[in-house]
């Protein structure tokens, strides 16, 4: 079996931590984002797997190339010369992903989830037509497109965009599964699989909806790249155990990698990741955090709801909160308070940040 992942582009979103890496090989969970969903689909028995990238195509390939030996898989990168939106990436990819009868999976590149990949090819064989698409519920469904579709069989029916009376609660989760002929409709062009590919097929009736059991997030930007890791903890918590790490001053679901260094009486947790070679000093406080590698966190700092970035330092009785960011290589003075802030790579902070905003 055969997987696309949509790459795309700049990752502006999640600036300041693209401005330094391309947003898949971000690490969330102490691995890189991508690193998720190739691991899940290798586990589902994919052998191929293309990545649709627009932008630093050799970053990303150095640091595959591990990674290929690593999952035993073929990851071929296709370069667009120009942004081909969501659909032209798989008229560009045609050769590989037609190569055989066998369905291809399509993702986008920023979801976590448990990602159900095998109920997908059941799902997908059972029904028999072009194409599946993973929904989720969403409380909030006007600020979505929504998913109509029949709830015995899961056939779609229509697409509404940002709907403001009530005509359902799913929403597109950004997983595919394809049947091959589904890639004579489409021409290679920049075009939208959601706003023209989509409604084609579901006209046709060749398009079915299947719902996705537990968590889902889009963590492209820093305030939901947060929310993301506190579901994805919680997930991992029931599903590995002992990943997660206990002991004096841990509280709730804490990730820390092997290598990190922990003074005494810090309180970490809820919800914190900690990255390889992190160095953090007496009397911390963390909460609902991600701190990459090689951060180091001085004494009597206390942190929620940030995500600190590679090689960052972090002065004395510093207080950050409300969903902070530090670029790579950032230097906070002792003794300030960050709000909000995002903070572009290799600066140094000599005073407080009361109000959020961008610090260049």
């Amino acid at each position: 079996m055969k997987a696309l992942i949509l790459v795309g582009g700049y990752g502006t979103r999640l600036r300041p931590l693209t401005l330094s890496i391309p947003k898949p090989l971000v690490e969330f969970g102490n691995k890189p984002m991508l690193l998720h969903q190739l691991e899940a689909l290798v586990d589902a028995g994919v052998k191929q797997i293309v990545l649709a990238v627009s932008y630093r195509a050799e970053q990303m390939e150095q640091q595959l190339k591990h990674v290929e030996e690593e999952l035993g898989c073929k990851i071929t990168i296709s370069l667009e010369s120009e942004p081909l939106g969501t659909a032209g990436p798989l008229a560009l990819a045609r050769e590989i992903l037609s190569q055989d009868d066998e369905p291809f999976f399509v993702l986008n590149s920023d979801i976590i989830c448990d990602f159900p990949f095998k109920d997908m090819i059941k799902f997908h064989k059972h029904h028999g037509k072009e194409g599946t698409i993973v929904v989720t519920k969403v409380d909030e469904p006007s600020k979505y497109g929504v998913v109509v579709y029949q709830p015995e069989n899961g056939q779609i029916e229509k697409f509404v965009e940002k709907p403001l009376e009530y005509v359902s609660n799913k929403i597109n989760a950004g997983m595919y599964i394809f049947t091959p002929s589904m890639l004579k409709r489409i021409q290679l062009r920049p075009t939208s699989i959601e706003k023209e590919t989509f409604p084609e097929m579901a006209g046709d009736g060749n398009l079915f909806a299947m719902e996705l059991q537990g968590f889902w997030m889009d963590v492209g930007q820093p305030k939901d790249f947060l929310t993301g890791m506190c579901l994805y903890l919680t997930s991992l918590k029931h599903r590995q155990p002992q990943t997660m790490h206990t002991g004096a001053g841990i509280v709730g679901n804490v990730l820390i990698d092997p290598s990190a260094k922990i003074g005494s009486n810090c309180r970490i947790g809820p919800n914190v990741t900690i990255g390889p070679g992190v160095v953090i000093e007496d009397g911390v406080c963390i909460k609902r955090c991600t701190v990459l590698r090689g951060a180091h966190i001085k004494s009597h700092s206390w942190l929620e709801s940030c995500i600190i970035g590679w090689s960052c330092v972090v002065g004395n009785w510093v207080r950050m909160e409300n969903v902070s960011v530090l670029g790579e290589d950032v230097i906070v003075k002792d003794e300030l308070y960050i709000n909000g802030g995002r903070i572009l790579p290799h600066k140094s902070i000599g005073e407080s940040v009361p109000d959020p905003q961008i610090i260049m």
